[in-house]
């Protein structure tokens, strides 16, 4: 999908909504932006939810524990 957008007097340019929609991305959402041989890559990364932050941790144990065993890499 190619789509073409314009670079305003304020140098802010808008994320075409079928790609804001493909992409389910809003309000939170961040993009990095990548410069390589003069070609532009964007890359979108999704604003962290509480349920998705929540997911992450596992219920219970001790985090002395947990933390050592992450550092040594079981």
């Amino acid at each position: 999908m190619a789509s073409k957008t314009k670079i305003s007097d304020g140098n802010s340019t808008v994320l075409p909504a079928e790609i804001r929609k493909l992409l389910d991305l809003g309000p939170g959402d961040t993009l990095l932006w990548d410069v390589r041989e003069g070609v532009i890559t964007i890359h979108p990364h999704k604003k962290e939810t509480l349920d998705g932050i929540c997911g992450m941790i596992s219920v219970g144990g001790d985090a002395v524990s947990e933390k050592k065993r992450a550092q040594s890499g079981e």
